[in-house]
């Protein structure tokens, strides 16, 4: 499901790039972003969203496995959490950029 036409080049570089700050900075990067442009944006508004529903379902699920470390499953579990958000991120990069909204996969959607 491409947007590619009714979203500006602007609209998806700035969408792009809350993905991109939040590998060094998970929360102030795209809070920032998200904040300034949100209302001028339906597309940075839904990446915005979208972004911070996966960040808290994913520390759900992180904070989830570190404490199963304790029966040792976590320590897999832990692993499959961190690679699966940094591929995940990695993906709605690409699909911000190439104008499309993506929607992650096994995340609680907390914020509508």
């Amino acid at each position: 499901m491409s947007d590619y036409n009714q979203v500006s080049n602007d609209e998806r570089l700035l969408a792009m790039l809350l993905y991109l700050v939040s590998f060094p900075l998970p929360i102030l990067g795209p809070l920032v972003i998200w904040l300034i442009k949100r209302d001028g944006s339906a597309f940075i508004d839904y990446h915005g969203k979208e972004y911070f529903n996966f960040f808290i379902s994913y520390s759900i699920y992180a904070f989830i496995s570190t404490i199963l470390i304790i029966l040792l499953i976590g320590l897999l579990l832990i692993w499959i959490v961190g690679i699966m958000a940094v591929v995940f991120t990695i993906v709605a990069l690409i699909k911000a950029y190439s104008g499309e909204r993506y929607r992650f996969p096994l995340i609680f959607r907390l914020i509508k």
